[in-house]
């Protein structure tokens, strides 16, 4: 498709010819994500650019899980065009894409009034904890708990849970992700009832999602991936609201930066009996 924004700028369908440029456009804002990450984003969802004279100047991505959600981010417009409407039209058409769904976002302060506008709402808040930790205590597991390996066998049971915390149908993420990111699986009694996946991203590693039926079963899981991966760059975007912050501010990920959670439309039930504690990314949810 193709949609122009005035004489000059058109935008049109990203295709992974234009991530070299996308990526440029990211670093600009200092924003951590590697050309891979970018590849990984387009593969699990759609883009679009808005172009002038064959350069991009904007960009956006959305992610639909299943008929009813979708997750948007990825919105940037390069510095010198900021302020001419390329942002709504990005929006504009990005929304259309995606349809009748729920629309979940993780705004920046720069992003919220134009999401505000378009009739997005706020309803919690993404901390972005990140450090390295060198020490990290052995937690204690609950009688026939355990934490074992992902195996190829579990990627249904984790896409069940994910969805049954999340309230969305990742299923098309999971088989991206089970490409690059390695997982550990809470067992309690021979049945998963949490995971953690652990991937490369940016600068370092991040860790998520983590899917857990309570905070201490959340702690057990980041506590391998951190444990096991000492003295290591990592990265864990966590809910406000997931007793999780103090914990790892003492581990040595503090808190170094916070988004507004958004959603246009009915936001989809959360589960009551297990819980997101961290996520994939603030793009993908």
């Amino acid at each position: 498709m193709e949609r122009r924004t005035d004489l000059l700028v058109k935008l049109r369908d990203m295709t992974p010819d234009d991530l070299p440029q996308a990526h440029a456009l990211s670093r600009k804002l200092q924003w951590p994500h590697r050309l891979e990450d970018w590849d990984f984003m387009l593969r699990a969802g759609t883009g679009l650019v808005a172009e002038e004279d064959g350069v991009i100047v904007g960009t956006i991505m959305g992610w639909p899980y299943g008929p009813e959600v979708a997750t948007l981010g990825m919105v940037i417009v390069a510095e010198e065009k900021q302020g001419a409407g390329i942002g709504r039209q990005l929006m504009d058409a990005m929304m259309a894409r995606l349809g009748d769904r729920a629309i979940v976002l993780n705004a920046t302060t720069e992003g919220l009034p134009l999401y505000t506008r378009l009739g997005f709402t706020p309803f919690g808040e993404i901390l972005q904890h990140q450090g390295a930790a060198f020490s990290v205590p052995i937690p204690s597991l609950r009688p026939n708990e355990r934490v074992r390996p992902l195996g190829s066998k579990d990627h249904d049971a984790i896409i069940t849970l994910d969805r049954k915390a999340c309230g969305m149908d990742r299923a098309s993420l999971f088989a991206q992700l089970r490409k690059l990111a390695h997982g550990v699986v809470l067992d309690r009694d021979s049945q998963a009832i949490g995971f953690a996946l652990f991937r490369r991203f940016g600068r370092g590693y991040v860790i998520g999602p983590t899917t857990a039926p309570d905070a201490e079963g959340a702690r057990t899981l980041i506590s391998h991936w951190l444990g096991s991966n000492a003295g290591m760059l990592a990265r864990v975007d966590i809910p406000h609201d997931s007793d999780l912050a103090a914990w790892l501010d003492d581990l040595g990920l503090p808190c170094v930066g916070r988004v507004t959670r958004m959603v246009r439309g009915r936001l989809p039930a959360q589960g009551q009996a297990i819980h997101t504690f961290s996520l994939v990314s603030q793009a993908l949810g």
